[in-house]
């Protein structure tokens, strides 16, 4: 009984601590549109957490694959792939340089990581295994739907200029859009914590 009461305090205290992080990613949202009246733009406090986010995953799976061999090429590649969503979301610092360039370096990026993943296959399967057998990928998979698929629907232009026939705004549409891509992105932050740093504590860990 000591264990359940344990593992329901946890899951309470889990549950607790996502609402308030994702009250705080609407705090943002909110500064952004209502105290700086600048809405959500490639520099606003909304965007830089959505590129910390990303960063932060990216490095958590990368260090972890550097510190366990054998998850290494399948942390490796989600690492990749996070770093590949961070290079669109700066594209506009890649553009800089030339226009569309951010594809040239987030596929310099997937060919490394895809290399390293094919030089142990059976570890890289095992490793993949291994993460989506884990608690958080739950709420994970639910993250990256709500970015790939859902904001990218959900922001369609036809749909709201419909919905806005004698006014279509661009920056209400892209507030929106934004904010449910940082929605996305807490998501799968707080999932990565989850399996970094939580399932150690309820002895989960593969």
């Amino acid at each position: 009984m000591q264990s359940d009461l344990l593992f329901i305090r946890y899951r309470a205290l889990t549950f607790l601590a996502c609402a308030v992080f994702l009250c705080v990613l609407l705090g943002l949202v909110f500064i952004d549109v209502s105290w700086i009246n600048d809405g959500v733009h490639e520099t606003s406090l909304t965007e830089i957490a959505q590129e910390l986010m990303l960063l932060t995953i990216a490095l958590l799976c990368f260090v972890r694959a550097y510190r366990k061999v054998s998850l290494r090429p399948a942390l490796t590649l989600i690492g990749g792939f996070y770093t590949c969503m961070l290079i669109r979301e700066l594209d506009f610092v890649f553009d800089a340089l030339s226009h569309g360039s951010w594809v040239w370096f987030a596929l310099i990026v997937t060919a490394i990581c895809v290399v390293i993943a094919a030089l142990n296959p059976q570890r890289t399967v095992a490793g993949l295994a291994a993460v989506l057998r884990h608690p958080s990928w739950g709420m994970m998979s639910a993250g990256l739907l709500t970015v790939l698929i859902f904001s990218r629907l959900f922001g369609m232009q036809d749909l709201w200029r419909h919905l806005m026939p004698d006014g279509y705004s661009h920056t209400v549409k892209n507030m929106v859009e934004e904010g449910v891509e940082l929605l996305g992105y807490g998501l799968c932050f707080f999932a990565t914590l989850q399996y970094f740093f939580g399932a150690e504590r309820l002895k989960l860990a593969e």
